[in-house]
């Protein structure tokens, strides 16, 4: 594992901490390191959801542009595959995940954050895909998932102009789901994530594989994707539990093993 990526597992949390100083540019190694570390906490029982943090100064300011600069066209025909397999890395967790935003979060780095299932943004953040100022486009699924996220316009709004958005806007649009003060952002990211802590861990499996998959398909596709999923949950022990407890006890008192 590299040093520029730190797994910290605390209170069944997962923290994927970014750690190249200043900016956190997303080289090919921290790039490498996060498909690692999101492949360790997605198996790792010990884990139940997970943080993308880039410390209380920067999320990530985007890819290594002075790598990417004498890249030619063979060899970024290569080294787009890992440019989005690393993303696609992030979002395949399958538990759920939120980034806690500070500072910038642009090009890549708006794109990690786009891979995660929730965003909570300090006040002072920045995020944008700014690709078209270097005269090129996201490519680590920026096009895709900012989409997906905010509306097609509003994405070509972002992705066109190469502005930055500020915390209060990318709230707005529905960017980021949070905003809070930019001492607060861990916090309020392990605030936002404690509750599934001890939960039915292949429920919030299916249901994070039925949406995003679903996302991907039309409508009927979509539900038999969740068809399927439901009637799998039968097999575990966490139905089991989850449906004896309402009947006795009522909802929200099951104690879930996570099986």
């Amino acid at each position: 594992m590299s040093e520029l990526v730190r797994v910290e597992v605390d209170g069944g949390i997962a923290t994927l901490r970014l750690d190249r100083p200043p900016m956190n540019a997303l080289n090919a190694e921290v790039q490498g390191a996060l498909a690692a570390a999101a492949a360790e906490v997605g198996e790792r029982r010990d884990v139940s959801a997970v943080i993308v943090y880039g410390g209380e100064k920067v999320f990530a300011a985007g890819a290594d542009i002075k790598e990417m600069e004498g890249m030619s066209y063979t060899d970024m025909a290569d080294h787009s595959v890992t440019l989005q397999d690393f993303t696609r890395a992030l979002a395949r967790i399958p538990k759920p995940t939120v980034a806690a935003i500070t500072g910038y979060a642009l090009g890549g780095g708006c794109e990690v954050a786009l891979a995660c299932d929730f965003r909570v943004a300090a006040k002072n953040a920045k995020l944008g895909q700014p690709e078209i100022l270097l005269g090129i486009i996201p490519g680590a699924g920026g096009t895709q998932r900012l989409a997906r996220l905010v509306g097609p316009a509003r994405a070509k709004d972002l992705i066109f102009s190469g502005r930055f958005v500020s915390a209060d806007e990318a709230l707005a649009i529905g960017l980021v789901d949070e905003v809070v003060e930019a001492e607060d952002v861990y916090a309020a990211a392990r605030r936002r994530v404690e509750p599934y802590v001890g939960g039915p861990a292949y429920a919030l499996r299916a249901a994070k594989e039925a949406v995003d998959r679903g996302l991907e398909a039309d409508l009927e596709t979509g539900l038999e994707i969740e068809r399927m999923l439901f009637a799998s949950l039968f097999a575990t022990k966490d139905r089991a539990t989850g449906m004896r407890s309402f009947v006795e006890n009522g909802p929200g008192k099951a104690a879930f093993e996570g099986a």
